[in-house]
């Protein structure tokens, strides 16, 4: 299955773009990273069957081994790729959340684009190492 994060702004270089770049490399699924203007352009198509996740406000608050076991369910279900959106500064339409599978939330804080988009990469890193058994992730 591959995951595609798809952020509005561009994350330039910056200290977050070398952490997003780190562990993007460490993972060893499929994985693509998309960016989209802060106003307009369009979502680029996936592959179906996929799913669409929203970095909301509004969404659930996922320990690291319930993230693992959701994309580890979809990736036996068939699904081809699972999409992580991250909205601009004013977030998601009502609407827009009303179309997504999931609305996942990385606590109640309100975090700054670019580091919600490295949050996001090292959580797919540990969500995939946790699926291979791999020792990065310590529970407990």
């Amino acid at each position: 299955m591959r995951l595609h994060i798809i952020a509005r702004g561009k994350i330039g270089r910056s200290p977050e773009a070398e952490l997003v770049e780190r562990y993007l490399k460490r993972i060893s699924w499929p994985v693509k990273h998309s960016e989209l203007p802060d106003r307009g352009g369009e979502v680029p198509a996936g592959d179906a069957p996929a799913k669409t996740i929203l970095l909301d406000e509004k969404g659930e608050q996922l320990g690291s081994m319930e993230f693992a076991r959701l994309l580890g369910k979809w990736q036996d279900e068939g699904v081809r790729e699972t999409r992580f959106l991250i909205g601009a500064a004013d977030g998601f339409s009502d609407a827009e959340r009303e179309t997504a599978d999931k609305l996942i939330a990385f606590g109640k804080a309100t975090w700054p684009h670019l580091m919600a988009r490295a949050m996001l990469a090292e959580q797919l890193f540990r969500a995939t190492a946790i699926l291979a058994n791999h020792p990065y992730h310590r529970e407990g």
